[in-house]
């Protein structure tokens, strides 16, 4: 039994062919693997150790090295609220004090329903929108109290799923390259000649 559905499969061997090097394409496929279950499960892990041609602990060592792959449930949405210094200043932790009495868990929890699982993060790079969080990786300024409820009014009745799609989707529109776009990449050890970017143009070293 196969972790991927066909569709993600073959997929994954789109992807991985664009690559000279198989293990190149290993974190395209966890978001593969994480946009179709919401998470990274280990047996998600096994079966990309076999597409790329390496060991199930080396893609736990790449899976688990980077906040945005998930090793275990989450819920639909990913409320990540900043609590870094510019946000911790303009009252991120008041913030996160309401946002748990709201959902009704603690940072790290997820509520009953799965809908809902909050969580507190560094820096998102907002220091002059703050306090600011995250919904599955998309922004929201100057939340208060009220907002936040907004917000997660809004959630919970499906209103912005035009805007948030479910946690683990990166993107709306996957990449697809026709054969003639193809770079042409080749296997380092098989390179012999200069970029075309470090080509030399009437004489002199661009």
């Amino acid at each position: 039994m196969t972790f991927f559905s066909e569709e993600n499969r073959l997929l994954a061997r789109e992807i991985i062919g664009r690559y000279p090097k198989r293990r190149s394409a290993m974190i395209p496929l966890l978001h593969v693997a994480q946009a179709q279950a919401g998470w990274v499960s280990p047996e998600a892990m096994v079966e990309i150790a076999e597409l790329v041609d390496t060991t199930p602990a080396e893609v736990l060592g790449t899976c688990s090295f980077y906040e945005m792959f998930k090793r275990e449930p989450v819920g639909k949405y990913l409320v990540n609220i900043c609590a870094t210094m510019s946000c911790a200043l303009a009252g991120a932790a008041e913030l996160m004090e309401h946002a748990e009495e709201r959902l009704g868990v603690r940072a790290g929890g997820t509520t009953p329903d799965g809908l809902f699982t909050l969580a507190s993060a560094e820096c998102q790079a907002a220091c002059t929108e703050a306090p600011c969080l995250q919904v599955n990786y998309r922004y929201r300024y100057r939340v208060d109290a009220e907002s936040f409820d907004q917000l997660v009014d809004d959630l919970a009745a499906g209103a912005l799923d035009g805007e948030i799609p479910p946690h683990g989707v990166t993107a709306r529109i996957r990449q697809r390259i026709p054969a003639d776009r193809a770079v042409g990449a080749v296997p380092p050890e098989e390179v012999n000649e200069e970029p075309v970017w470090l080509a030399v143009a009437d004489g002199v070293s661009s």
